[in-house]
């Protein structure tokens, strides 16, 4: 069970990305391993959110891909300076929460972490399964849509023990259908800070559902929404003010870094998330999600039941 005792510094958290991404230089934009077939009646026509822009699902795709293509190598640096470093409590606690290669059966976990390219969660359970449970055949699978994240991850996941050890993977996919992983097949699936730029979140969550074994757990981070309208009004001024700022300074791109404050800011509530993973089969135990930071981020689970 996630505790409810921990609560990070409050200090105000980042968010990242933009909406005048086509005003930005052509980038290369990422392609995907998995297409869905044959497309549906009026799937041209069907739109969604970038940032605050409403944009066909096709669009939203090819420019969130260049937004991540983009940052792909800054993207822990700016995390840092823009959280202030208090990403890393919230990433190190999720994983502590879900306690990775602790089973009373001594089976290993199969762990599949979906949005994960950099590694920074994939490195953080196998270390927890390794170091605190003692356990040495764990797998985390990492799954991402961005192949030059991916790169990033894999490149860093070197200067790792797991980098050649067998027990860490990579795979390019789509979240939104990945056939290539069985039904019932893996115990955990974690998403941290990704979710909020798939095209299609129910799809996903849904798609999780299916690959996670009876009794596994979907464990999701993200960004949310602010329980206290003081601390909402200097988390928006920072959010807004600092952060594409900062982006533009360090990481020499202003639109990325909107963007993804503006992804944040239309992610839907804590109580609307919970209620799509409940819509998807799942049963959220207790509240169904913790609040970090006063509600900056939270996590959400949802069990798959037996």
């Amino acid at each position: 069970m996630i505790s409810t005792m921990f609560r990070p510094v409050s200090r105000q958290a980042a968010s990242l990305r933009s909406v005048h991404i086509c005003s930005r230089p052509a980038q290369r934009l990422y392609t995907t391993t998995q297409h869905r077939g044959q497309q549906l009646p009026g799937e041209n026509d069907r739109t969604t959110h970038f940032g605050f822009e409403t944009v066909a699902e096709a669009e939203k795709a090819q420019r969130v891909g260049a937004v991540f293509s983009s940052v792909a190598s800054s993207y822990d640096t700016m995390n840092d300076l823009m959280s202030l470093g208090v990403h890393r409590l919230w990433k190190d606690y999720f994983v502590r929460s879900l306690n990775p290669g602790s089973r009373t059966d001594d089976k290993p976990w199969n762990i599949l972490d979906v949005a994960g390219g950099t590694g920074d969660i994939a490195f953080r359970m196998l270390d927890h399964a390794t170091n605190v449970n003692l356990d040495l055949n764990t797998k985390v699978t990492i799954a991402d849509i961005n192949p030059d994240m991916l790169a990033e991850g894999r490149k860093r996941s070197l200067q790792t023990p797991y980098g050649k050890s067998g027990r860490l993977s990579f795979m390019e996919g789509n979240a939104e259908s990945m056939p290539s992983i069985e039904t019932n097949s893996v115990d955990l699936y974690t998403v941290a800070f990704g979710i909020r730029n798939f095209t299609d979140k129910d799809a996903a969550i849904r798609e999780a559902f299916r690959i996670l074994k009876p009794g596994g757990v979907f464990a999701c981070l993200e960004f949310s929404h602010v329980d206290s309208s003081i601390f909402n009004a200097v988390y928006k001024r920072w959010s807004f003010g600092a952060i594409p700022l900062i982006g533009q300074l360090v990481a020499g791109d202003r639109d990325s870094y909107q963007y993804l404050v503006e992804s944040i800011e239309r992610f839907p509530t804590q109580e609307e998330f919970k209620a799509m993973i409940q819509n998807a089969g799942f049963i959220a135990p207790g509240k169904g999600y913790e609040n970090l930071t006063g509600g900056i981020a939270s996590i959400h689970r949802g069990v798959k039941p037996l």
